[in-house]
Order: structure tokens, then C-alpha cells, then sequence
């Protein structure tokens, strides 16, 4: 090829990568349909000294005839993705915790006993009957064409043996990930991406233990979520200690009151669905 022609053909190459869009994450075409749920029905409130808590407006969903074809859409975009594909830590990690959150959304809309909302996820059965799987244990999440539980994604793959062992294993996953209770981290208005997993990891989990409903010292006594008990392990594997997690991520101010505590009490964990009237910051 001449040299001319050459020249010509590579100038044209790189006017096209000018003009081409930028490719989204994977995540942002995988989940769109989960993300029209989370920007219509996801209420988020900052709390004064930056701490959040946020709500899902399930009857507001319920109501609203395009929130059926949102989830089937969902649960047919996860079920045909071979999650094979994902490439890397963060894609992998944002994947799999919107995929937990989606599902416990997806869970919760679509079985109403007697056609209403549960007051809460543990009358699905297993806490308080426990002669039936709690919905954490049931095998009914599919994707790829894998019938998965939402334990199964939190603590086999998430938190598993081998995303250990590639160094992948982030106990700020406890913050990210939602069980639909009051109690939990903030579920928020927008997905998990590759590009702004560390972000959002941070800030969640910085922003849960600016309120009492994770940490508290008003009475001088240390009382923190139960997270910090169920998975002691995981806080310790990455920290040291729990005390040393909590230090890393708690608000700088109480840092020589936390240090000054030489043990700490756990906050009853509230399991009501969160739903905004269940929050008294909402009301």
C-alpha cells in the first residue's frame, strides 16, 4: 500500500476510535432493568455526619405494571449470562453482589404470601420455622443455568475459597450486599461496576458506621452491628481484629474513643422489611 494511502487509512482508524462511545461495564447493559428498579424505587437519606440509610418502595413497585416485565427481564438476562466471562476482581465482585441484591428484591416482590409483603424475610421460614429453608438457603436463583441460594453467591463465591485464593476476598462485601431489613447497609440507587466497586465499597461501608444503626458510642460504650459477630472471621482475616476494621472505616472523630474501649457490645439486628415506613429517618 502506498504510503499516502497508508497514512490516510491509519487517520481514519483513529478518527473513528475518537468518535466511538466509550464501552459501559458490563454491568451497566447486564443489570439495566435491575437499574431502572433501583433509580425508581430505592429512597436514600443522608443522615447528619454523612452517615446513609436508604429504603425500597416495594408497594410502589407492586403498583406500577412495568415492574413484572423488569424483573422477568432481569431474571432472563442473568439466567443466559455465563459468568465465565467475567473478567477480573472488581467485575467479578460487582457481578455477584448486584446479582444478590437483585434476587432478594426479585424474592420479595414476587412471593407475597396471601398476595402481601413480608414483614420481614424470616417468614419465608427458617428463624422462625425452621422445618423450611430460609429464603438464604433456597437453591432458586439462576444464572448461567445454575440454580443458586443467596448464600451461595455471599459465602461460596463472594466470600469463597476461591476468590481467596486468587485474593479477591473483601470483607466491605457485608456492607454491600442487602438482606431487605432495616438492619442491613444501605441498599443503593445505582449498581455496582467495575469502575466503581472500591468507591462504593468505601462509602458504603464508611457511611453505615456513621449511624447507630451500625455503630454507636453516645453512651460511651462501643455497641456495633451484628455483622462484626456472624463474620467475625472475615473482619479479623482482613484487619487484624474487628477493632482494627472498625477503626479503619469508622468516622476519624471516634477513633481515640474506639481505641480507648477495650470490648464492644453488639446492636439487636432489626430484620422488619425495609420498607420506608420502617424507618422513623424516612417518616
Amino acid at each position: 500500500m502506498p504510503l499516502k494511502a497508508l497514512l490516510s487509512s491509519c487517520l481514519a482508524f483513529l478518527l473513528l476510535l475518537a468518535v466511538m462511545p466509550v464501552q459501559a461495564d458490563a454491568s451497566e447493559a447486564l443489570y439495566a432493568p435491575y437499574q431502572k428498579l433501583l433509580s425508581q424505587y430505592v429512597i436514600e437519606r443522608t443522615l447528619p455526619g454523612n452517615g446513609l440509610v436508604s429504603a425500597f418502595d416495594y408497594s410502589g413497585a407492586l403498583e406500577d405494571d412495568g415492574t413484572d416485565r423488569l424483573l422477568r427481564s432481569q431474571r432472563r438476562a442473568l439466567a443466559n449470562f455465563n459468568p465465565d466471562n467475567l473478567k477480573g476482581r472488581d467485575a467479578s465482585i460487582a457481578f455477584w453482589i448486584n446479582a444478590y441484591n437483585f434476587f432478594m428484591i426479585d424474592q420479595i416482590l414476587t412471593d407475597r404470601p396471601e398476595g402481601r409483603l413480608v414483614a420481614s424475610v424470616w417468614d419465608y421460614g427458617g428463624r422462625i420455622n425452621p422445618f423450611v429453608d430460609s429464603v438464604f438457603e433456597r437453591e432458586i436463583f439462576n444464572v448461567g443455568g445454575r440454580a443458586l441460594s443467596l448464600d451461595g453467591i455471599q459465602k461460596n463465591i463472594l466470600l469463597g475459597k476461591a476468590y481467596r485464593a486468587k485474593g479477591w476476598k473483601e470483607p466491605r462485601v457485608h456492607f454491600a450486599v442487602n438482606c431487605a431489613s432495616t438492619g442491613c447497609p444501605p441498599l443503593r440507587n445505582q449498581l455496582y461496576t467495575e469502575s466503581n466497586l472500591e468507591t462504593l465499597l468505601a462509602d458504603n461501608t464508611r457511611r453505615a458506621l456513621n449511624t447507630r444503626r451500625h455503630l454507636d458510642m453516645s453512651s460511651g460504650q462501643l455497641t456495633v452491628t451484628e455483622l462484626f459477630k456472624w463474620y467475625e472471621e472475615d473482619f479479623v482475616e482482613a484487619s487484624g481484629s474487628v477493632k482494627a476494621f472498625i477503626l479503619e472505616w469508622a468516622a476519624p472523630e471516634l477513633g481515640d474513643q474506639i481505641k480507648n474501649v477495650s470490648n464492644y457490645r453488639f446492636i439487636d439486628y432489626d430484620w422488619t422489611l425495609n420498607r420506608p415506613e420502617n424507618f422513623p429517618e424516612l417518616r
